[in-house]
């Protein structure tokens, strides 16, 4: 049997503490995070005499704000990739020696 490396060493190690303060986290906690809204700006709104109203469109109701999330990244991807030879400059499957050839023709 060999001897662990030190990557072995560490990565198991770093594991270790990950989980023991995923494990701190989740034990000592109260079970529901409250935002920035709901500490911070509500308060100054009630300060100020603006009570909270209702939302235009309230993510709230089941799985909206997931399934909004799911169509922003799909359009993200969807654009990505179809801009993707404007964005990088390069064609695909042509790398390295083969790409700096053809820029070389091209400049002379």
């Amino acid at each position: 049997m060999t001897a662990p490396t030190k990557r072995t060493i560490m990565v198991v190690l770093g594991a270790g503490i990950l989980a023991a303060c995923i494990y701190l986290g989740v034990r000592h906690t109260s079970g529901k995070w409250t935002g920035v809204d709901e500490n911070v700006v509500e308060k100054v709104a009630k300060e100020a005499g603006h009570p909270a109203t209702r939302p235009l469109i309230d993510t709230d109701q089941g799985d909206l704000l997931l399934f909004v999330f799911l169509l922003a990244g799909a359009a993200g991807g969807f654009l990505l990739g179809y801009n993707f030879r404007a964005l990088f400059g390069r064609e695909p499957g042509r790398r390295g020696a083969e790409n700096a050839e053809k820029q070389q023709r091209e400049s002379k």
